[in-house]
């Protein structure tokens, strides 16, 4: 079972060393997807790369969203042929000392995505705490059923065989509609995840890139999708959940 780590980026440079020195211990393949930095952080980037052996930069010229650079670096996985992805936020947000607990529920469940389920502290913005809990309600109808604990938590590992097939198959959101919609399709392909409690902090310094209004008419536009998509699936779906 072959193992990396996926990274976007997008104009994230102030903990990166610090993140890469500690995902090294592990000595697994690091790659970073640059979704289209500016130019100075590319520059930091590529100093980066050329002194870190692990690390693989991969760069976006237009900028794609964070689902996107997930979606490449996915890609990527696939052409190298690793078995698991580990997706990890660029800002400092995770606690890597869950990343033990989740490879060793990756290992013992291969065929499920490992997920975080967050934590939070007083950091988390108020609206972005309650627009969760929307989002919760609306994945609930589109599964039919309360296994996805949730689907915001961009800290997971990923079946890459099964990701990548989606991904093929599927035209997925590129921006913050990502995360959710991965998990609602391949659940809908029979790929169930799991969870693990993990604390997640916004700091005080991170730069956010979601556009409250931007974002949010892209993500209930995907619930309308998946409602639809749930609909035509509703048998399959009912007939698992009784199984």
């Amino acid at each position: 079972m072959s193992y990396c780590f996926i990274i976007p980026n997008y104009n994230h440079i102030g903990y990166i060393e610090t993140l890469i020195q500690s995902l090294e211990r592990y000595n697994f393949p690091i790659v970073m997807v640059n979704d289209a930095s500016e130019a100075s952080v590319k520059e930091k980037l590529i100093a980066i790369e050329a002194n870190t052996p692990q690390l693989t930069l991969l760069n976006h010229e237009v900028n794609q969203g964070k689902g996107g650079a997930v979606q490449t670096g996915l890609l990527y996985a696939e052409q190298q042929g690793y078995d698991f992805a580990i997706q990890i936020d660029a800002d400092g947000q995770h606690c890597l000392d869950d990343i033990d607990t989740m490879l060793s529920m990756s290992k013992t469940y291969p065929e499920y995505v490992i997920s975080g389920k967050p934590i939070y502290d007083e950091s988390i913005p108020k609206h972005r705490y309650w627009a969760r809990y929307i989002t919760h309600f609306w994945v609930m109808i589109e599964t039919l059923s309360t296994k996805l604990k949730d689907t915001m938590c961009g800290y997971r590992v990923y079946p890459v065989k099964a990701s990548v097939k989606l991904i093929q198959e599927v035209s997925l959101g590129k921006r913050m509609d990502f995360d959710i919609e991965i998990l609602v399709r391949l659940f809908w392909r029979g790929v169930e995840s799991k969870f693990v409690d993990t604390k997640v902090i916004y700091p005080e310094a991170g730069i956010s890139h979601f556009r409250a209004f931007e974002d949010n008419v892209r993500i209930s536009w995907m619930h309308t999708k998946l409602c639809i998509g749930m609909l035509v699936r509703s048998p399959m779906l009912l007939k698992r959940k009784f199984q």
